[in-house]
């Protein structure tokens, strides 16, 4: 063991799988010879995708989440399939849940997203010229288009109205790139 890994890995084992998520269980001993069990959310990278409109609005999808038993007011987001490019992916995120298309997307921060539990990586892209058209969405999402100012939507994820935590960091981070490129709307 070293200081960058204070465990040693026993044994590891699924408890359970599916194509979204997984749950691993590991045994590991500690530098004093102690063992503990920690479980973890495997779940692939994903993307977030803050889209704009050449106009200045930002969009944001209304979206029922089941576990919460809730309407949600989020960006488009999704898993990055292996083997595809974050900004690829940010892309198709874009025309399957909004239908949109964007003149730009821009790298803007990676995070993660649940390290106490979980492994999943965030990538979030800030989409500029955003134009709407037909949607591509799974039969499990229920979503409605909601468009704001730029400077409504860094309120409402500053004030808690937009209760997903990867969207409204998503906003916060793209703050700076959407007061170079949209001044007068900050």
């Amino acid at each position: 063991m070293s200081p960058r890994h204070p465990y040693e890995v026993i044994a590891s084992e699924h408890l359970w799988q599916s194509r979204w998520y997984s749950l691993r269980q590991d045994r590991l001993r500690a530098a004093d010879g102690s063992e503990v069990t920690y479980t973890v959310v495997e779940k692939p990278a994903a993307v977030w995708v803050v889209p704009v409109t050449a106009q200045g609005a930002l969009v944001l999808i209304h979206q029922y989440r089941y576990p919460v038993d809730d309407w949600c007011l989020e960006v488009p987001a999704g898993n990055v399939e292996p083997g595809c490019d974050p900004a690829q992916m940010a892309a198709r995120e874009l025309r399957e849940e909004i239908g949109g298309t964007a003149e730009q997307i821009i790298p803007v921060a990676e995070f993660y997203t649940m390290n106490g539990i979980g492994n999943e990586i965030a990538w979030v892209f800030l989409a500029l010229g955003v134009t709407l058209g037909q949607p591509s969405r799974e039969p499990t999402e229920h979503i409605d288009l909601c468009t704001v100012p730029i400077a409504e939507g860094l309120r409402m994820a500053r004030t808690g109205q937009i209760k997903d935590g990867p969207s409204a960091l998503a906003i916060l981070l793209c703050a700076a790139e959407l007061s170079a490129h949209f001044p007068e709307s900050m």
